[in-house]
């Protein structure tokens, strides 16, 4: 099996499984406990908290543990938006994942905010001056992705950050696709708070976090004993975020030590537009995620070039695991200007830092023989 579904989750790596194994076995300690062993869980727990401080240069204490990249949009969404008292406007992009779009609805439904939706190009990328015409003085943040889970478009997250803090918003990004990827140093890409997951980096599933620059206040979701600074209750679980740490430190080693990733993308996706002449390539052509190649094939079902994919041992998906089942057309596509019939085309790989030059040359040959399949089916 060549596994490409790399966007929606990673195996488990067997460093993070090392690290972890000890605080879900002999050091299985409460950190809020006053003893000993609870001393050695908030050890552990305050380790990790440092270590990713360190790889994204930001104060430890700016570093929120939650269950994962949708708790950590809602929690930057809904904690940055109620505890900043400037005013009651957020502005998003069209193709923001769920979490922070329905975090968005949330407020206009239960808090009275206003929420202003910034359009994407063809290539699915959002225009600074866009979010420039949208800000307004009681705009309290702005939320858009480092790059779309869906067709990899990189966003131009910096010069977006500068707009809306020259007007005093708040600006977040989702970092769930990028991490491990591309440079996601909160100063660097200019944000004020980002949110990161551990199972698209090779840790376990329900590990997360919210990472923030600088004294921000934030509105908890959680109430309860006070954990992670009164920000988010709950006992935290110490071998999740020793999990974190680890894959994000790998990540971040084999980012800075790579640079064959472009190449390898760019050779795939020559072959199978070359293969596959009414294939169409979605998302920026060379503003993408190194690791994603997304497609849309005109007249064919998605679905069923998929089933013949797998067939032949190659797994990948239609776009985000988060909407799989779902009958309706992504809705990134649509805010893209693709139409619906061509939206229920799309077919989107995603890979591991372990796949090789070789196995994508394999791959994209399994896709034309998909493809002409399918298509023998209809005609």
């Amino acid at each position: 099996m060549t596994y490409l579904d790399a966007a929606a989750t990673t195996p488990v790596r067997r460093e993070v499984i090392e690290a972890m194994w000890p605080y879900l076995t002999t050091e299985f300690g409460n950190p809020s406990s006053v003893h000993a062993v609870g001393e050695s869980a908030a050890v552990a727990l305050e380790d990790a908290r440092r270590r990713i401080a360190r790889s994204l240069e930001v104060r430890a204490t700016g570093v929120v543990f939650t269950a994962g990249g949708t708790e950590a949009d809602n929690l930057a969404l809904k904690g940055l938006a109620l505890a900043n008292p400037r005013g009651r406007h957020i502005i998003v992009s069209a193709i923001e994942h769920e979490a922070v779009l329905q975090s968005a609805a949330y407020l206009v439904r239960f808090h009275g905010f206003q929420v202003s939706v910034a359009p994407v190009d063809a290539s699915g990328r959002v225009d600074p001056e866009e979010i420039s015409a949208l800000l307004r003085p009681d705009s309290t943040l702005v939320s858009v992705m480092h790059a779309n889970n869906e067709v990899g478009t990189v966003q131009p997250v910096r010069e977006i950050a500068e707009r809306a803090h020259a007007v005093g918003a708040l600006v977040h990004s989702d970092a769930v696709q990028t991490t491990g990827q591309l440079d996601v140093r909160l100063g660097e890409l200019g944000v004020d708070a980002l949110t990161l997951s551990g199972h698209k980096l090779g840790a376990p599933k329900g590990t997360g976090a919210l990472v923030l620059r600088g004294r921000l206040d934030l509105e908890p979701l959680v109430h309860g004993g006070g954990q992670e600074r009164g920000r988010r209750s709950g006992t935290e679980s110490v071998a999740g975020a020793v999990a974190l740490a680890t894959a994000l430190e790998l990540a971040e080693d084999e980012r800075a030590s790579g640079g064959s990733d472009v190449v390898s993308r760019d050779g795939f996706v020559a072959a199978v537009l070359a293969t596959t002449p009414d294939g169409r390539l979605t998302g920026h052509s060379s503003l993408r995620l190194p690791r994603n190649a997304s497609f849309v094939f005109p007249g064919l079902s998605g679905e069923a070039i998929l089933l013949e994919l797998e067939r032949r041992g190659v797994v990948s998906s239609s776009g985000s695991a988060c909407a799989a089942g779902r009958t309706e057309a992504s809705h990134v596509l649509l805010a893209m200007g693709f139409a619906e019939d061509i939206a229920r085309s799309a077919v989107r790989f995603t890979w591991g830092h372990g796949t090789t030059t070789s196995d994508l040359a394999a791959v994209a040959d399994d896709v034309s023989r998909s493809v002409e399949a399918v298509r023998s089916i209809r005609s």
